[in-house]
């Protein structure tokens, strides 16, 4: 199977089994340990405890990634 045809079949699965697939995929490439999962899932709660608590402003995914595409251009 050719990573064209791959690609294609894994675009058309439900996106649960999408993420997934990319987890276990930017897992092999960068393997972390337990120690950085957990401080990233500790990070992760405190931000989403901040946007709660309205110290913090959604910044919408378009945005991001139109600034990070400009810096490279």
């Amino acid at each position: 199977m050719n990573a064209q045809k791959l690609i294609d079949e894994v675009i058309a699965l439900p996106v649960e089994e999408r993420v997934l697939i990319a987890d276990s995929i930017l897992r092999s490439i960068t393997p972390t340990t337990v120690d950085v999962d957990k401080a990233w899932c500790k990070e992760a709660d405190k931000r989403l405890k901040d946007y709660h608590e309205g110290k913090t402003q959604p910044v919408d995914v378009d945005s991001v990634f139109d600034k990070i595409w400009q810096k490279y251009e």
